[in-house]
């Protein structure tokens, strides 16, 4: 008799957006003619730079032609790619090499597939808040015990609390973990990492062998030059971290679909043999995987042009400037915003002692603004509340507008 992965029975983070989406279509069913302004999504909105659009194009050409038409490309990534890749970040000071580099179809897929080259029994531990993948694919493998409603966490897991008290900046465990992760740029706090916070924590996985998975998709975002855009910028990273990066949020691949995972091959955990870590990484592509789509490469090769870049950095501009009249017009009707300036996310407290679900409703009924409570994104996220730059400008200024002129306080 064939039976299911019992462990997808534990999985509750489903439930964060179904949920909103009841919400908001009840209240439109009650109010079909009221507009809702949406300032949850953390999808992009503006179009693709010409120099991208150019790259897409030559990628589809090149199938057009017998000459140049090509099918299955290596699982990990095309070589020109890789080489920009190792070149764009020995830019900012992280020497990698191309073949530590794994082009993949987006940084989604690698944070939730990472953990399949690790122990089963490894004790992992999540930056709180976190993005839902983090934790949701290690309860899938069976790493946590049962969710329990009251803790708002799963039993088996550590949590590393960010707060107001910590800057949103978690410290490391004080038991030995064997996995731990975390995201600068955070998503959903927009707090950044500082170079001693990361050295921190990578002093803390030499000492325990432990590996820190780094999830940096949102790296492009960060204007001040004496922040780390990389883990990789620290001492002592190559041998216990692995990266994961992305197109989607900096040059708009949202849809297109195309991303990496550097896995370094001085990494070492427990007694293992150089570079089995980066075998086992490339034996999990290899296995499951095809490669990134052909178009999609060009597409990336593009990017890390000097005109894309130039083109794609003027894209984070425009919204990390969504971001600022976020935070301004926000700030300005009394309430308490964090991140917004090195991060297209920003984290609002809620008002007098509100759930996260309550602010929720208040800013939907009263304003007919969509946000995402932070609570769905874990314990330490109950009393604030995500909002993203990611949107039209006038949509943008149309939102704020109707939260000042609106909302009670």
């Amino acid at each position: 008799m064939a039976r299911i992965n019992s462990n997808y029975r534990k999985l509750t983070a489903g439930y964060l957006f179904p949920e909103i989406e009841r919400r908001v279509e009840a209240f439109q069913k009650r109010n079909p003619s009221v507009k809702i302004h949406r300032l949850g999504i953390g999808n992009t909105t503006e179009p693709l730079t010409p120099t991208v659009i150019e790259g897409l194009r030559d990628g589809v050409e090149r199938l057009a032609a017998v000459e140049t038409y090509t099918g299955y490309g290596d699982e990990q990534g095309q070589e020109e790619l890789r080489i920009k890749l190792a070149r764009y970040y020995s830019s900012r000071g992280a020497n990698l090499e191309p073949d530590e580099f794994f082009i993949s179809d987006g940084a989604k897929p690698d944070a939730g597939n990472i953990q399949s080259i690790f122990s089963t029994d490894s004790l992992v531990a999540f930056q709180d808040p976190a993005y839902p993948v983090y934790v949701d694919s290690n309860v899938i493998a069976g790493r946590s015990g049962s969710y329990d409603p009251g803790q708002g966490h799963y039993s088996g897991f550590i949590y590393m609390p960010c707060s107001e008290r910590n800057d949103f900046i978690p410290e490391p465990p004080v038991e030995a973990v064997d996995l731990i992760y975390l995201c600068s740029p955070n998503n959903p706090t927009g707090a950044v990492a500082d170079h001693q916070q990361l050295q921190n924590f990578i002093d803390y996985a030499r000492k325990h062998r432990a590996v820190l998975i780094f999830d940096a998709a949102y790296a492009e975002f960060i204007t001040d030059p004496d922040l780390p855009r990389s883990i990789f910028e620290i001492e002592g990273a190559r041998e216990c971290a692995i990266e994961i990066g992305s197109f989607s949020k900096f040059a708009g691949f949202t849809g297109v679909r195309l991303g990496w995972t550097i896995v370094p091959k001085t990494l070492i955990i427990e007694d293992n043999k150089p570079e089995e870590v980066h075998r086992c990484w490339l034996r999990r592509q290899t296995t499951f995987f095809n490669g990134a789509s052909n178009i999609a490469q060009h597409g990336g090769l593009a990017v890390l042009s000097t005109e894309g870049l130039q083109e794609c950095r003027k894209l984070t501009g425009y919204y990390m400037e969504n971001a600022r009249i976020i935070k301004e017009g926000l700030q300005g009707c009394g309430l308490t915003v964090y991140g917004g300036e090195n991060a297209p996310y920003l984290w609002v407290k809620t008002p007098g002692n509100l759930s996260s679900w309550e602010f929720f409703d208040k800013l939907l009924y009263e304003a007919h603004v969509v946000g995402t409570p932070g609570s769905g994104f874990g314990p330490s996220g109950e009393g604030y509340f995500r909002l993203s730059a990611f949107g039209h400008r006038p949509d943008i200024e149309e939102a704020v507008e109707s939260i000042v002129n609106r909302i009670l306080l």
